[in-house]
């Protein structure tokens, strides 16, 4: 009688209706992915039934089959939602311990400086040196220093790039310096502590093609450099490498202890002496005073570098993505997570943008992968389904009324 196969379509149309809703309900959640149901006949199994007398007795639900198609990806500006770019799922250790994977990048720093999901979950990574080299495959929380700032580094060398004026007269008397033959310009430099130590070069034209370097530090009077330096220049205005070679030094005092001392290297092999103004290309220095943490970035490459107040930058890991032999095989959970099963495999880990990884994009969010207008057409083709269904059980009630009043 068709009393089951018409409520086997029932249940089967409802489980869709489900599905369906449960799609158009996330229709706006980030990292979702949409589902289907996908149905298949019953039959009565009869060893010994003729092929064409086998009828079937209705429908079930197989499966419930999630399609991990991409979705659109949003710019949202903040630094920690990040959107993978084709395959891959990020690794979160939850509070239990266990591992889940999702494609929600809604992420934040927590007090301690982990970078962790909506629930709390933690973002796993590979460690990294300062320089963002990964130094291992060995996936561990993420997680940022935001508490202690990074220490000061003395200055140990200043590196500047200029141009002497060849049309400058030779200094009649270079003790001291005088302004129309002496051209100058200053940087800060930093003392172990990270202390300011302001520091002033001057240059004198003491003969054709050479000038004599001065210093001063923490305003002094200008002095000569000891063992004095004398930059030598070709005919064609290039430096004579002899002339600094060794490396000129100078020596720096604390201005909060002038007996803490520590030498400078001065790298002026850049310096040229053309016919044209005084300029001053490039002056920099490798000290820098503490740092506090002022926030973050993370590239393609998911590589998290923390910034701070001194400028520097330090790299404290790289995000880690996984895929799966079997993306179907995982178990959806709350919050736009999976659980890995047997039917997934293990997790295989990755680095973003290598393989068959996707790459990161900071300060964006994918989208659900819901086709809100396809939805709304299977919804009304799933209730058509189920009213179809009902008509049949109705139908079948009628025609076992009719028998039923037979006389």
């Amino acid at each position: 009688m068709a009393f089951q196969q018409g409520l086997s379509g029932l249940n089967s149309a409802s489980r869709n209706l489900d599905v369906i809703g449960h799609n158009i309900a996330n229709a706006n959640t980030v990292g979702m992915k949409s589902s289907r149901a996908e149905f298949a006949e019953l039959y009565a199994s009869s060893v010994n039934a003729a092929g064409g007398a086998n009828k079937g007795i209705g429908v079930n639900v197989a499966t419930v089959s999630q399609l991990f198609t991409q979705g659109n990806i949003t710019v949202t500006g903040n630094d920690l939602d990040l959107a993978i770019n084709g395959n891959g799922f990020f690794e979160v250790q939850q509070s239990n311990g266990t591992m889940a994977y999702t494609r929600a990048g809604m992420f934040k720093l927590d007090r301690d400086g982990n970078i962790v999901n909506q629930q709390g979950g933690q973002l796993m990574g590979y460690p990294t040196d300062a320089d963002g080299n990964r130094l291992s495959f060995d996936s561990q929380p993420l997680s940022l220093p935001t508490s202690a700032p990074i220490p000061a580094r003395q200055t140990s060398a200043i590196v500047a790039q200029f141009n002497l004026d060849a049309r400058a007269p030779v200094a009649a008397s270079v003790t001291p310096p005088t302004p129309i033959t002496t051209y100058g310009t200053s940087i800060v430099a930093y003392d172990p502590q990270g202390m300011e130590v302001p520091v002033a070069l001057a240059f004198t034209k003491t003969a054709n093609n050479t000038w004599e370097v001065y210093a001063s530090v923490n305003g002094g009077t200008p002095a000569p450099l000891a063992p004095p330096v004398n930059l030598n220049f070709n005919a064609d205005g290039t430096i004579d490498p002899t002339s600094i070679t060794p490396a000129p030094t100078i020596t720096l005092a604390s201005p909060n202890d002038p007996t803490v001392t520590f030498p400078v290297t001065l790298d002026l092999s850049a310096a040229s002496q053309f016919g044209t103004d005084f300029a001053v290309f490039d002056l920099d220095q490798d000290g820098y005073f503490p740092g506090e943490f002022v926030g973050l970035s993370i590239d393609e490459a998911g590589i998290v570098t923390g910034r701070y107040s001194n400028g520097e930058t330090r790299a404290a890991g790289q995000v880690a993505l996984v895929n799966f032999r079997n993306s179907q095989g995982l178990s959806p959970s709350s919050g736009g997570n999976w659980a890995s099963t047997y039917a997934s495999g293990e997790p295989v880990r990755g680095e973003p943008g290598s393989g068959n990884f996707g790459s990161i994009r900071s300060g964006a969010l994918e989208d659900s992968n819901v086709d809100l207008t396809a939805e709304l057409v299977n919804m009304m083709t799933a209730q058509r389904a189920y009213q179809a269904n009902a008509q049949t059980i109705k139908t079948q009630d009628q025609v076992l009324s009719t028998l039923l009043n037979m006389r």
